[in-house]
């Protein structure tokens, strides 16, 4: 069925619908950080753990159902999917903007992730099964667009949307968009993709992958705020840890797995994911550890501090359809080698910021961070799903969706922390026969200045590491050959595989 697909002209009007509701969906992800603050005084909430759930929470409900979208995607039409998702992504979008408390509103959040947590993976098969393999790059580039672009720009978008506006505005603005998308869904949108009617749905790995993934996403992300010794956190990442074992093993035992783990059977695809996998802790950490830098070593306000990082990820966007087109043409890995090579560099750069680095500084290395982590991410996962036969696809976005977004999560937690450690240490040797009586209050907010500059210098360090990690694998990546004999061969293979499992 691909080679047929793929003789015809690509279904461009329904791909750009799918391009518009997954940019909102992405953009939801990172809308509400910097308008936290704000909500709390407005919804008259007293703890900041509390207003934090309105992120956490999206995060936990996309992490756990993620997983499943391999089986959604195989089961259903990408029509009937589309169009159920992108409804309950709006019945979720009208419930928060017209929310009248906190309750509503956390409501309203958890629904709109339910939503949209199948829009990037239905957007990626589709792309998948609309372009040749020796096209799929140019293709990725442009989704790449939309993946990056959307949730970078969030904060910038929502620190000024907060200072000029109500911050119901952040909702009210998405709600129109996903009402257009969804009405031209229904009078544009066909079905491009196979289906398979019989496939099961295992409740069990539903269960285990929901506390598994949850679990490690609920406790990384909390371990940041509420340190490593907290009861919850312990008990959180150690239940998660043993249901995702148990997951695993379980998927490894089933004829139709709920996330077919023999993806990482091909050597592109596992590599690849691994290198994406370091990648997104790098990327994830920087996300975290400038702003930390420049709100509060330096004492720039959040609006500011989105629109220094705004040029960073205006360049991810446009490099992102331009690093597909020279993936078709040169291959991953000199996109790779490349890419990471200016992420070090620019990543050494950011470890030796100083109290007194210009603006003009900050930016430009910030940005060229973005412009080499551009160079990275699609490239590498796109060669790795050309290894994968067609019937595979569904479970290859899956596994690269689930494995980023915990991955992240896990690195940002760690180098939070190693921040926080490294602070503390710092402040305690400065304080060194000095009596805290007579400092002035001057003199002991350049002293937690310097201690914090010293935490973020440090991690960033740590994130050096990881990513000569992730440049030494690079080197070893080989171009997946997409000819029409060698794309025949592999689906042949797949589906023999295929029956073997299932005699």
């Amino acid at each position: 069925m691909e080679s047929d697909l793929q003789q015809k002209k690509p279904p461009y009007l329904m791909i750009a619908i799918l391009f518009v509701g997954a940019f909102v969906s992405f953009l939801n992800n990172s809308l509400l950080n910097v308008a936290l603050p704000s909500m709390m005084v407005d919804l008259n909430i007293k703890d900041y753990s509390t207003i934090q759930w309105l992120a956490t929470g999206y995060m936990l409900v996309s992490g756990v159902l993620i997983p499943a979208s391999a089986f959604l995607l195989t089961r259903f039409s990408n029509r009937r999917l589309y169009l159920t998702s992108m409804s309950i992504f709006t019945l979720g979008t009208a419930l928060a903007a017209f929310a009248p408390n906190f309750s509503v509103l956390l409501t309203g959040r958890m629904i709109q992730a339910a939503g949209s947590s199948v829009m990037g993976p239905l957007l990626m098969n589709i792309m998948l099964v609309s372009f040749p393999r020796e096209k799929r790059g140019t293709a990725m580039g442009v989704f790449g667009l939309v993946m990056i672009t959307a949730p970078a720009i969030g904060p910038t978008l929502s620190g000024y949307i907060v200072e000029h506006y109500d911050w119901r505005l952040l909702f009210e603005m998405i709600l129109p968009l996903a009402v257009i998308t969804l009405l031209l869904a229904f009078w544009k949108f066909d079905n491009v993709m196979e289906q398979n009617k019989n496939a099961k749905l295992d409740y069990f790995s539903v269960v285990l992958s929901s506390i598994g993934f949850g679990g490690l996403l609920y406790g990384f992300s909390s371990a940041s705020s509420d340190g490593w010794t907290d009861a919850i956190v312990l008990t959180t990442l150690i239940v998660g840890a043993i249901a995702l074992i148990a997951f695993i093993y379980r998927q490894f035992k089933m004829d139709e797995p709920l996330l077919d783990l023999s993806v990482y059977k091909y050597p592109m695809f596992a590599l690849g994911s691994v290198i994406a996998i370091v990648n997104a802790v790098a990327m994830f950490s920087g996300m975290i550890l400038t702003p930390a830098y420049v709100q509060n070593v330096r004492g720039i306000s959040p609006l500011d501090s989105g629109l220094m990082m705004l040029p960073g990820a205006i360049i991810m966007g446009i490099m992102s359809p331009i690093t597909g087109k020279l993936f078709d043409k040169f291959g991953p890995r000199l996109l790779a080698v490349s890419g990471l090579a200016i992420t070090g560099v620019s990543t050494y750069m950011l470890a030796n910021l100083q109290i007194d680095s210009s603006h003009t500084f900050i930016i430009l290395v910030y940005t060229l961070r973005m412009l080499g982590m551009s160079m990275v991410m699609m490239p590498i996962m796109t060669n790795g799903l050309n290894q994968l036969p067609t019937r595979l696809n569904p479970h290859g976005t899956a596994v690269n969706n689930t494995a980023q977004q915990v991955s992240g999560s896990i690195g940002t937690a760690v180098l939070v922390t190693i921040m926080n450690s490294v602070t503390k240490t710092e402040a305690e040797s400065l304080m060194t026969g000095v009596d805290p009586t007579t400092m002035t209050t001057a003199a002991q907010a350049v002293l937690t200045q310097k201690a914090l500059l010293a935490g973020i210098q440090y991690s960033f360090y740590v994130a050096l590491g990881i990513n000569i990690v992730a440049l030494l694998l690079a080197l070893f990546v080989k171009r997946v050959d997409t000819s029409n004999e060698a794309v025949k061969k592999l689906n042949q293979q797949g589906n023999t595989q295929l029956k073997a499992e299932t005699i």
